[in-house]
Formats: C-alpha cells, sequence, structure tokens
C-alpha cells in the first residue's frame, strides 16, 4: 500500500537548478526517514540527502552539501530536493525512499530503506 512517487527531473543545463518531490502515501508510521538516492549508469545507487520525520534532522553527502537542501517530512509534510549549480556529474536517476524505523538520525546508506520509488531522471548536460 505504501507508494512513493517521484517528480521533478528533467534536462537542465550546467550550474541550473532543479526542484524533485516525493510524494508519498499509504502509511502512517510514527517514526521514518526519507532519503533521496541516485544512480548513474554503471555506477552504484549513492544516497544522497535524507531527513526525518520528528525533529527534522538532515544528513548529505559530500557532494551534496552546500548545493543540494532537503525538506519537508516533520509533520508528515512532502519531501523534496532543491538541487543548485547541478553539474553533468549529477546525471543519474533520482529515488525516494523510506525508512520506516528511524528514530533517531537518518541514514544515508541503501540497506535501512523500506520502500522505494521507481525514480526520476535527471540529466544535467554540457
Amino acid at each position: 500500500q505504501v507508494q512513493l512517487v517521484e517528480s521533478g527531473g528533467g534536462l537542465v543545463q550546467p550550474g541550473g537548478s532543479l526542484r524533485l518531490s516525493c510524494a508519498a502515501s499509504g502509511f502512517t508510521f510514527r517514526y521514518y526517514a526519507v532519503a533521496w538516492f541516485r544512480q548513474a549508469p554503471g555506477k552504484e545507487r549513492e544516497g544522497v540527502a535524507c531527513i526525518t520525520n520528528n525533529i527534522g534532522y538532515t544528513d548529505y553527502a559530500d557532494f551534496a552539501k552546500g548545493r543540494f537542501t532537503i525538506s519537508g517530512a516533520v509533520g508528515g509534510a512532502p519531501v523534496t530536493l532543491d538541487m543548485n549549480n547541478l553539474e553533468p556529474e549529477d546525471t543519474a536517476v533520482y529515488f525516494c525512499a523510506i525508512d520506516r524505523f528511524q528514530e533517531g538520525r537518518c541514514k544515508l546508506s541503501r540497506d535501512p530503506y523500506d520502500y522505494w520509488g521507481q525514480g526520476t531522471q535527471v540529466a544535467v548536460s554540457s
């Protein structure tokens, strides 16, 4: 019943910006975390940013710090990822995911996350 749908991907020039959204439905978890992951062709899926619903704790991958901002989750708000100063290396399919048992800091590793969306394509042309 849990459903995650990503949106907001597209083609953007280097230096441009995009806002990704994660629409989540079908759950009433007390504590959870929402994370964005990405996967480029030939590479493993990697964590981008995460946020918790209880206090809004956030964490970012090194490549995302200072450029990307994750928002939402607290009070069940939709989660967004604002991406700025995009680079060709940011080209990937971006996924949102939920860790239903997260009560503290969220993780950027893949294993804790229980539910995943289908992904949205982000392409940064050079």
